[in-house]
Parts: structure tokens; sequence; C-alpha cells
């Protein structure tokens, strides 16, 4: 495969921000819309860990590419979560771990069993399912990119732009072995072309979705996708998804949208 999960795995780092002149947010702070959608980010970034645990009872697991990747990609999403909850603590928003704790906890029994869910659906699908895990993630991965550099766009800060641009960079990575990953278990497999196409039409929503209130979700997308140049990233995710084998014709994360009332 073209991703080079070796040297990934050598030259992975978490993210810098000790460069950046922080107390410039003091002296232009970041306006509520914005604070608001970065707590949401990162509320997800924290989140990542729980989907790195129901993926560790997948047949993905014993992959030893994609295994590799996972441990790395969750390291590297922490601390995407610790660079946007310093940014929110210079505005006197604090996340703290037993924030992060009682947010899981308000999720009930849905989050509680969830790894049996996955357990049981993805091994009765076997290895197949892994080419499901791959493109979903790059759906994920492609939206979370996207997010950062139209945050970066719309709120020119000279420090969150910066920031958030390196985030976008890792994430970037991040995209490229989802999609080597699922264009190569998708190609000359129909079986998996259409349980990974059913998954996206049937159960893909927005990241983050299920985390936070759908409020939330909402606003965050509105904040972001809303009006030409929104949607246009979010055509070019749909464009980029429905290259990949089986996947023709797809608008899942314009469908998202459009289903929230985000304005085109």
């Amino acid at each position: 495969m073209a991703f080079d999960i070796d040297r990934f795995a050598h030259e992975s780092t978490s993210v810098h921000w000790e460069d950046l002149r922080l107390d410039a947010f003091r002296e232009d702070p970041l306006p509520p819309e914005t604070l608001r959608t970065l707590r949401y980010m990162c509320d997800v970034e924290f989140h990542t860990v729980c989907y790195l645990r129901d993926m560790l009872v997948s047949p993905s697991r014993r992959d030893p590419e994609v295994a590799t990747f996972m441990t790395i990609w969750n390291h590297e999403e922490f601390w995407h979560g610790e660079a946007l909850a310093h940014v929110l603590d210079l505005h006197g928003i604090t996340v703290t771990f037993d924030e992060v704790k009682a947010k899981r906890v308000k999720l009930g029994w849905r989050d509680r069993i969830s790894p049996v869910k996955q357990s049981l659906l993805s091994n009765i699908v076997g290895t197949d399912f892994v080419a499901v895990h791959m493109l979903w993630g790059a759906v994920n991965e492609r939206s979370a990119a996207a997010g950062y550099r139209r945050l970066a766009a719309l709120e020119d800060h000279p420090v969150l732009a910066p920031l958030v641009r390196r985030i976008a960079a890792q994430e970037t990575k991040h995209i490229a072995f989802y999609t080597t990953q699922a264009r190569a278990r998708l190609q000359d497999n129909p079986r998996a072309q259409k349980l990974a196409r059913l998954a996206l039409r049937t159960a893909w929503q927005p990241v983050g979705s299920g985390v936070s209130p759908e409020e939330e979700v909402t606003h965050v997308m509105t904040h972001l996708f809303a009006g030409p140049e929104g949607r246009k990233e979010i055509e070019a995710i749909d464009r980029q998804i429905a290259k990949l084998p089986g996947m023709e014709g797809l608008t899942v994360v314009a469908d998202a949208l459009d289903a929230r009332g985000v304005p085109a």
C-alpha cells in the first residue's frame, strides 16, 4: 500500500503550541460562537479513546498495520484535545477529566453496550468489516480536517489559525491512511462495497453526533459549513468518497447537513 505505516509511526509527534504567542488571546479573545465550536471539537477529540475501545473488539485489531495506526492515531487525537482545552482554558472555560468522564456517563447504556454491539456485529461480518471501518474513518477524518480549515479561515486569529492548521495537517495524514486502506479493501470486493455503502447511507452522522446534544451538532455544522464556501468543503469530501470503489453517487456529508437545515 502507498501509505508508509512505519514512517508514520516513527515520525509521529504531539501537536505543539508552545511556540505560539498565547497571551494574544487576552488581547484578542475569541468570540462566543467560536468558543462553542472549539468546545465541541475538544470533546470529540477526547472521545477518540472510546472509538478506539470499540474498534479493539472488532476484526480491525488483528491487522498489524491498522492496529499500529490506531495506536498512533489515538495519541495524536488526544493531544489535539489537549491543545484545544488549553485555548479554552485561556478563555476561562476549563475542560477537566471529570467533565469529560461525566459527559461519557451521560451517554448511558448505549455507550456501555457499544463495545458489545460492535464486537457481535463486526465479527459476524468478518474481515470485510475492516473495509467499512476504513471508509468510515476516511469520511470522519476528511470532515474533521475540513472543519479545522474552515475555522482557520473564519477566525483568522494569529494564534488560533496556525494551531488548528497544525491539527488539520495531522488529520490529513490520517486521511491518507484511511483512504489508502479503504480503496485497497473495497477494490474488487462487491460484498465489502455493499456493506460499506449501506453503513454510510444508513448510519453515518457528523463527527460528534451521539456525544454532544443535537443542538450543538447543528450549531457547529452551521458555524463551519453554512454558505457557499462551507458547502464547497462538504462537496469536496463527498466527491473524494464517491471516487472509492462502489461509492459512486454517495453524498452522505451534504445529506447530513441538509437534514439539519444548514444553508448552502
